[in-house]
């Protein structure tokens, strides 16, 4: 994945926005929480960090270029970074991300999901 398709994917989902901070790391949020985070690692390829449910940090840690997220993880937080496409392809990483989005989207406020016309639950 590039970083104008993550870039794109992220703009696509509902009540999202974008800041560019932590020494150009692409930040997306929702509410004002972040839900995404995309920046260039030591390799090549676009490095992408996302909340995920805890099942799917178990599962996800142990694949080969994923890794429990720098910094998130370590503060007991479910974050997942991928670093390469070697075991999650970009419809999955598509997947989480969406899906990282919806976990945000549920702990807000029930006046902030209404200002933002995101669903209850």
């Amino acid at each position: 994945m590039t970083l104008d398709e993550y870039n794109s994917f992220c703009a696509s989902l509902p009540a999202t926005t974008h800041v560019v901070q932590w020494g150009g790391a692409h930040v997306w949020k929702v509410g004002g929480k972040v839900f995404a985070i995309g920046g260039w690692d030591d390799g090549a390829e676009l490095a992408v960090t996302f909340k995920c449910s805890e099942m799917s940090f178990d599962l996800l840690k142990a694949l080969a270029g994923c890794r429990p997220a720098p910094y998130l993880a370590s503060r007991g937080m479910s974050w997942i970074q991928r670093q390469t496409g070697e075991s999650l392809d970009d419809a999955a990483l598509c997947d989480y991300l969406r899906e990282s989005h919806r976990l945000v989207v549920v702990k807000l406020t029930k006046a902030t999901r209404k200002a933002l016309r995101l669903p209850a639950s």
